[in-house]
């Protein structure tokens, strides 16, 4: 047995990197026509994007293993913000860089409760974040299993693309591998005219790739909008997974998830969440993301890493922010 695999099956946990974002999501009565008004029926402040939701998400489902959130916040009252909530819910700090050079990353959501959420997002430090703002050496050493970046396409100089067509994001998830870890990455529904050239060249250094149907159907030039069937969206699956993914490519959407993998391929179709139940969409891509990297982590079966991840998106449901619903699951160290 070679180091690197002696590595992989010592390892424990999941390092959280990418965007850290403060959100502010309101309720508001309905989408106002252009120069009308809504009313902000409610607010609820709490960390968003892809790493802090993962990270959350995990700590609120009880998870047994190390969560290190990984990223560039402000050095402000907003970055003393995102930190106070990491340490309440008792995630280690040490990974989050602070800067003088912007504020931290805000997006404020206008969420219709029952019908849809819009996201007005604000850069700020994370469009400093990149390689240099991780010590990948000392993240090697706390012994996490999965690196988990998010979100591709929407970290400016990660999603820098190289002469050899690579992009920087590509050559810090190489670095992460070679120290042990498998690559974990969520793309953003951001659309650009260089998005799907950021993927292609990113896709070779991943191992687990989830995307939402928008942003698969971006990556890949398929219509997937209109709630595709299983054949096209397991069809944008294998594209992505043959420009280089090494493990899978795991497609979702509100009726359909995909698992597209060397030697297992699976469509299935979520219980549906009666409109009534929902408080709020926000984060439900990403608490699906997380109980599918539980399972995961778990070394769990395709099958039950999907399953575990449904029940973690329609548990997310049930809550405001994007972590609210998840402290009602527990995060099992076999599947049930």
């Amino acid at each position: 047995m070679s180091k690197l695999e002696q590595k992989n099956i010592e390892r424990r946990g999941i390092a959280c990197a990418g965007n850290w974002i403060l959100d502010t999501v309101h309720t508001i009565s309905h989408w106002p026509d252009r120069s009308g008004l809504a009313l902000i029926n409610s607010q609820h402040v709490d960390l968003g994007g892809g790493p802090a939701n993962i990270a959350l998400g995990l700590k609120a489902m009880q998870a047994h293993y190390p969560i290190i959130p990984v990223g560039l916040i402000g050095a402000g009252a907003l970055g003393e913000e995102v930190r106070r909530f990491c340490l309440e819910a008792g995630l280690p700090i040490d990974g989050l860089c602070q800067t003088d050079r912007a504020t931290t990353s805000q997006t404020h959501v206008m969420n219709v409760q029952g019908d849809s959420r819009t996201f007005f997002h604000h850069l700020g430090a994370n469009r400093h974040f990149d390689a240099g703002s991780i010590d990948i050496e000392a993240l090697s050493n706390a012994g996490p299993k999965l690196f988990y970046l998010g979100y591709l396409t929407l970290l400016e100089r990660l999603d820098t693309i190289l002469p050899d067509g690579q992009t920087e994001a590509a050559r810090l998830l190489s670095k992460a591998r070679n120290k042990g870890m498998k690559t974990c990455v969520d793309l953003a529904s951001f659309k650009s005219e260089k998005y799907r050239a950021i993927v292609a060249g990113t896709l070779p250094a991943i191992d687990y790739l989830f995307a939402n149907e928008l942003e698969a159907g971006i990556a890949t030039g398929i219509d997937l909008s209109e709630e595709p069937s299983a054949e096209v969206m397991m069809e944008a699956a294998r594209h992505l997974k043959s420009g280089g993914v090494a493990e899978a490519v795991i497609l979702h959407s509100p009726g359909l998830v995909v698992w597209c993998g060397e030697k297992v391929e699976l469509s299935i179709n979520p219980v549906p969440i009666p409109t009534a139940e929902i408080l709020s969409a926000v984060g439900a891509g990403d608490a699906f993301a997380a109980g599918t990297m539980h399972g995961i982590h778990e070394n769990w079966s395709p099958e039950n890493c999907l399953d575990f991840g449904m029940r973690a998106a329609a548990a997310c449901l049930a809550g405001f922010t994007a972590t609210d619903g998840l402290k009602a699951l527990v995060a099992p160290q076999s599947p049930k």
